[in-house]
């Protein structure tokens, strides 16, 4: 063997090694411990960012784990620098105390002081518990008095005071006197004033019920009085004599809280309370401050959500007028609406979705519509701020493309649209006050989440968050790069999909699928985004050999108001069409084993997986639905109604869309799982499909996660929770 011989044999054995080592890097198959009992896949991200120096700076939390402290550290945007500004260490009241632990922390205005609070159970941020100040200049660290625990804390805009609730009444503290004085007096538990009951913060997504003046002289405040709502009980099974917790939840049809609009003087005390029309059976899910001296805006929403109205009072007299209506065939989403009141205090900008889109429209204050700024079919997601010195506003979008969100800029006038985020898949927006400059949360199916600092030009300053670590771990494991498809219903209506398919996927086998659905009015599931542990889970299963399949079905967002219309007054019907459509489609593939389908979700997923197996049962061979609504009378109010108008108006809709009605359907595997405490979707509706199955002789599966709400979660309790679903999948499909 000649030199020339020897080389090239040196050069294949190393490729052969290479390939071989290649190979084995990204060979680790996932496991349950891993995705749901460990920390291992767990990524870095920029914790509660607090602009500062008008937008030039900003602060966020950072874990010392050395120290076992958190840091608020202050990134210099101008040097790309970051030093710690304060440590968790050096809170102490007395040297004896233990390490302070920051949970939640804000900047008082003038940025002379920072405000500690603890965080309570809700959808976002709600500040509560105990408050402590620190003094930035004397360096002092205290404990605001205020005898017992309180909620939804701020500064006002002149830092000078914080307000909160206690006792469901509103307090202010005078931070250099540290007094607090009393500013009303009727909050008892019934009526409540400065948060919300339930059913509010769950539906119209807002947590803090009141709001100071920009001048800081008056509070606005929202005022519920609970006293009509029907009391239910959360059963508790942690004691011998076991008891309950009583709260007050509206279902379908019935009574809902009676609200009112108040605006106190924080000199004087006096309320003046806001005209907000005769009828109170209505909502009123927000409220602003406009740029005008003693004026709130309030938004004013009929009981069957589909005439919106927004309306300018004097904050001094309480006389209001309404400047702008919306209405729709079904309903006005409140919770995607945008309003931004210009400081020329004569126009203001809103969204609407009344030309079949969601875009953003221009008024003047006597409701006179200027302009509309964007159009198209496509849809605006949500505005980021209005840059009223270069006349353009900044939203996100995914301009025609439901899968994706980008930030984009438009002038006022409609002309100049720009992206200005470079990136594939889904971005978040942080923006700061002066719109120089704005943080970047981004991912997709293909990479993890990401952060970025960009100016206003689009241009990449820093990566401020890369998760390295989390990549090279992934690395490691044999993923399958998600697919986008389309498939298209025999009505001829064009549905967006994903598939995940085996990493190790031959055309020539057949292979089980699993759906995975959440199918709600306005949500999506088919988005290009890191989905994290969920994620994986799927990815596991797949491994194993499944196909995961999701699908964007009719009365999703991101496509219309008509696609999400169509569901109006009838939930399940039109969203099994389209599941039983795809599961048609995927048994014409030659890969897919047609006699091994089956689905889950949870939610309103956890709804359509059972109503899918008892109305699809000719298609679907199993399902999981982890907890369902089983009877939409089960369901409230708001979020119920703004779908299926109420049970006394649309009977037949509310029978023909429960799955408790269908039990006798049954043909195929199914596994019910609910938590006994859910105060959301009650356990309840488990309770009476059981039932319902019972009496139709129908074998099926049930677990049931005592004192456990929603969410299913706590300990070790979701790995406990997805072996049971993945060990189920793995015998019935």
């Amino acid at each position: 063997m000649n030199g020339v011989e020897m080389k090239k044999l040196i050069i294949f054995f190393l490729a052969i090694l290479t390939i071989t080592t290649l190979a084995q890097t990204n060979s680790k198959k996932l496991t349950l411990e891993d995705i749901w009992g460990s920390q291992k896949f767990f990524g870095q991200s920029l914790r509660m960012v607090k602009w500062l120096d008008g937008g030039n700076n900003f602060s966020y939390l950072e874990t010392d784990f050395q120290k076992r402290s958190i840091n608020i550290v202050i990134y210099d945007i101008k040097n790309k620098t970051k030093s710690v500004l304060l440590s968790s260490d050096e809170l102490k009241l007395v040297d004896s105390d233990s390490k302070f632990m920051i949970m939640n922390y804000e900047f008082s205005p003038d940025e002379n002081y920072i405000l500690f609070t603890g965080l309570l159970p809700a959808r976002s941020i709600k500040s509560g518990g105990n408050i402590y100040l620190y003094n930035l200049k004397t360096k002092e660290f205290f404990q605001v008095e205020t005898g017992e625990a309180v909620m939804n804390v701020k500064f006002s805009p002149d830092s000078k005071k914080l307000g909160y609730v206690k006792n469901d009444n509103l307090f202010v503290y005078d931070i250099s006197t540290r007094t607090e004085r009393q500013l009303t007096f009727d909050g008892n538990g019934v009526i409540i004033n400065g948060h919300f009951d339930w059913v509010y913060e769950e539906e119209f997504s807002i947590i803090d019920g009141w709001r100071f003046s920009p001048d800081g002289k008056q509070i606005a405040f929202w005022q519920l009085d609970q006293s009509p709502v029907p009391e239910i009980e959360i059963q508790q099974f942690d004691s011998l004599y076991f008891n309950s917790i009583k709260m007050r939840y509206p279902k379908a049809g019935a009574r809902n809280s009676i609200v009112k609009i108040g605006v106190v003087d924080i000199e004087n005390g006096k309320i003046n309370w806001m005209n907000i029309g005769n009828e109170i059976d209505i909502y009123i899910p927000r409220i602003y401050w406009t740029t005008r001296e003693n004026e709130l805006a309030i938004v004013r929403l009929n009981r069957l959500q589909n005439k919106l109205e927004l309306l300018l009072a004097d904050t001094k007299t309480g006389n209001s007028k309404v400047i702008y209506t919306d209405t729709d065939s079904c309903w006005v989403d409140v919770e995607l609406m945008d309003v931004y009141f210009f400081k020329d205090k004569k126009h203001f900008l809103i969204s609407s979705e009344k030309n079949g889109y969601k875009h953003f429209y221009l008024y003047d204050y006597s409701g006179k519509l200027i302009r509309q700024i964007t159009n198209g079919q496509w849809e605006v997601d949500r505005l980021i701020d209005v840059d009223e010195k270069q006349n353009v506003l900044y939203f996100t979008s995914g301009l025609g493309n439901p899968l994706v969100r980008n930030l984009y800029l438009i002038k006022l006038d409609g002309k100049g649209l720009k992206r200005l985020t470079p990136f594939e898949g889904t971005s978040s927006i942080n923006s700061s006050p002066n719109l120089k400059y704005f943080i970047v949360t981004n991912s997709s199916v293909k990479s993890v989440t990401r952060t970025f600092l960009i100016d206003n030009s689009g241009k990449i300053l820093d990566t401020l968050i890369k998760n390295e670590n989390l990549e090279k771990t992934l690395s490691e494991y044999n993923l399958s790069t998600p697919e986008f498809l389309t498939i298209t219903t025999s009505d001829g209506v064009v549905l967006n999909a994903m598939m995940i398919k085996p990493a190790n996927f031959d055309p020539q086998k057949k292979y089980p699928v699993l759906f995975y659905n959440y199918s709600g009015p306005g949500s999506q599931i088919v988005r290009d985004v890191w989905g994290g542990p969920q994620y994986l889970w799927h990815q596991m299963l797949a491994q194993e050999g499944y196909i995961i399949f999701m699908i964007d079905n009719r009365g999703t967002g991101g496509r219309g108001k008509s696609f999400k219309n169509i569901v109006y007054k009838n939930l399940g019907h039109w969203e099994i069409n389209d599941l039983v459509e795809a599961a048609k489609y995927l048994m014409t593939l030659p890969y897919v084993d047609a006699e091994r389908i089956g689905i889950w979700g949870w939610s309103y997923g956890g709804y359509i997986s059972a109503l899918t197996i008892l109305e699809g049962n000719e298609y679907f061979k199993c399902a999981v639905s982890v907890a369902p609504v089983t009877h939409w009378k089960f369901y409230d109010t708001i979020y119920t109604e703004r779908y299926m108008s109420t049970p006394q108006l649309n009977p037949e809709g509310y029978e023909t869309s429960a799955v408790t009605n269908k039990a006798d359907k049954l043909k195929g595997k199914l596994l019910l799982i609910h938590g006994t405490a859910d105060d959301n979707v009650h356990f309840q509706n488990t309770v009476v499909l059981v039932d319902e199955l019972i009496k139709a002789n129908k074998q099926f599966q049930v677990m049931f996660y005592p004192g456990k709400d929603h969410g299913i979660s706590g300990g070790k309790t979701r790995l406990q929770l997805f072996t049971l679903i993945t060990n189920f999948i793995k015998e019935n499909l």
